[in-house]
């Protein structure tokens, strides 16, 4: 599954075959191989702005998550049953997606940003039975805990809820599990709500084999790792596919350390702190967080940093970026490409000279990716279709949570539609064009506007709503809202920022609108359906006035 450091891309991908066991762990393979193999060896780093850092070996590693999962399944956690992860970056997140692993159970991350509502909302549909949280995901959790009938415990990492909420360290108490799942690659391992572009979120189901899925791409973004000195940051979150398939699991399979670090709003100069302290050599971070890192003047004079990779994913990195990073940090950015059902199939490898300003990469060996019609039939070089990833694929989820026509859809033939649009070039590179639907990229994050709007039909002033991506300079894309009010409420600008703070409140710091319009009507097809697109003419139109 890995790569050899060595030899031409052309090479690399021509001679690239799969060979994953027909048994294989998750859990098993990011902890007790390296156990037996070097117990001692850190693996978790953990970063602290008082300096106490933490570290934590494989042996630790393996000990503790092999008795958290005895903990787990002395609360009734069996084969299949979903456990949600409500966590932010730290050891206990990786304590406890290990012990879900052995156990054979179905971790579903989440992350702490999200609203009641949207809680909720995944919680209901992937029937969680037990939540891994802290105080502040507890506190998120009470409002609805009788809603979710499925949910038979909380366990709780902060010492501070006791009475609420089962102690994280009292199921660590437990003796370590003999009897580890025998999972093979196809056997259910994680869950990954998406963003909800076309509807609902969905819960994209994935195997045991996602993860050595991720290993060639892992490798190509970051020159062949593990070299000596390795060890990998992302701001990331942990939730996220990014932080979580990008960087957490890919590098603890392949030995190198990871370092956390506290749940916070970025900040540059902590970014640079954190890598400088903590002698980070490899990072994943997403394009905006690589833009918000231009605001700090000569980072190379002012913070020791050791940096030899950067990969970034989640959003177009554009050329202004890639060429900063290359001027200012010395490094040539590997910019990638995936989505939460197929992730990590496309990359740059600057190493190998597979670099492109502006263009997201090549095929990572072992994927099969084309550009293709609506008929599923691959276009010629330099014609604009879709991208599309040829099946089967490890790192291709294995269906929709309980959602057979939706998994369906995702297909023609044997080719899994992105809905993202793009063309290829003469040398084989990719260029991403933007969705043919109406997602919203903010950020890294993709925001489907149809939860935001079902969201603001639930504010009381609000009678019709429509939610679309503005262009940003910093971030790609802010939410726009534009709203019809109920009769009797007149536009204000402190109805703006109640209703911004509304979506803020149930769903995420990420969806919220930033941007909120009060309009007398909005464009409608004849079945009612708002026609997203001539509003975003219109913000065009504005901006080139």
């Amino acid at each position: 599954m890995r790569l050899p450091d060595r030899g031409s891309y052309e090479a690399l991908y021509r001679d690239f075959r799969w060979d994953i066991p027909e048994r294989f762990n998750i859990g098993v393979e990011t902890s007790d191989v390296w156990a037996a193999r070097d117990p001692e060896r850190v693996c978790l780093q953990h970063f602290s702005p008082e300096g106490a850092h933490l570290a934590m070996t494989y042996g630790q590693l393996a000990d503790q998550s092999s008795r958290f999962a005895t903990g787990l399944r002395q609360l009734g956690v069996g084969r299949g049953d979903r456990v949600a992860l409500l966590l932010p970056q730290c050891f206990e997140t990786v304590i406890a997606h290990l012990a879900i692993y052995k156990l054979g159970a179905i971790a579903v991350p989440l992350a702490l940003l999200f609203g009641v509502e949207a809680l909720e909302y995944r919680l209901m549909t992937a029937e969680a039975s037990v939540v891994v949280t802290n105080g502040f995901g507890l506190s998120r959790l009470q409002g609805i805990r009788d809603k979710l009938p499925a949910l038979r415990h909380i366990v709780s990492i902060d010492a501070d809820a006791a009475g609420q909420a089962i102690a994280f360290r009292d199921l660590l108490s437990a003796p370590a599990l003999t009897d580890i799942a025998d999972t093979g690659p196809d056997d259910a391992a994680l869950m990954i709500f998406t963003s909800g572009t076309t509807g609902p979120p969905k819960g994209a189901l994935h195997g045991h084999r996602v993860l050595p899925g991720h290993i060639p791409g892992f490798q190509f973004a970051h020159g062949f790792l593990p070299q000596p000195g390795d060890r990998i940051w992302t701001p990331s979150d942990w939730a996220w596919a990014g932080g979580l398939l990008n960087a957490l699991l890919p590098a603890l399979m392949l030995g190198v350390p990871v370092v956390s670090s506290p749940a916070q709003k970025f900040d540059p100069d902590m970014a640079y702190r954190i890598m400088s302290e903590m002698q980070v050599r490899n990072a994943f971070i997403p394009p905006t967080a690589l833009r918000l890192l231009k605001s700090v003047e000569r980072p190379r004079e002012t913070y020791d940093l050791v940096l030899r990779s950067i990969g970034s994913a989640g959003e177009s990195l554009g050329r202004e970026t890639y060429e900063w990073v290359k001027s200012t940090l010395g490094i040539v950015p590997n910019e990638f490409y995936g989505q939460t059902e197929c992730n990590f199939v496309l990359s740059s490898a600057a190493n190998l000279g597979v670099s492109k300003a502006g263009a997201i990469g090549c095929q990572v060996p072992g994927h099969r990716v084309a550009i293709i019609d609506n008929k599923g039939r691959e276009l010629p070089r330099g014609e604009l279709g879709q991208v599309a990833i040829r099946r089967p694929d490890p790192v291709m989820f294995l269906e929709y949570w309980r959602d057979p026509e939706a998994t369906a859809a995702k297909f023609v033939g044997d080719w899994m539609l992105t809905g993202d649009m793009g063309r290829s070039d003469s040398e084989g590179y990719i260029t991403f064009f933007g969705r043919d639907d109406d997602v919203i990229t903010s950020s890294g994050y993709r925001i489907g506007p149809a939860e935001i709007e079902d969201c603001l039909l639930g504010h009381p002033a609000v009678r019709l709503a429509a939610a679309i991506g503005k262009p940003d300079p910093l971030r790609t894309e802010i939410v726009k809202a534009y709203v019809v009010l109920v009769d009797g409420h007149e536009p204000s600008d402190d109805l703006r920022r109640d209703i911004s703070d509304w979506v803020k409140q149930r769903l995420s710091m990420h969806e919220y609108p930033r941007e909120v319009a009060f309009v007398d009507s909005l464009p409608l097809t004849t079945s009612g359906k708002v026609i997203r697109r001539m509003l975003r003419d219109s913000e065009l139109a504005t901006a080139a006035e």
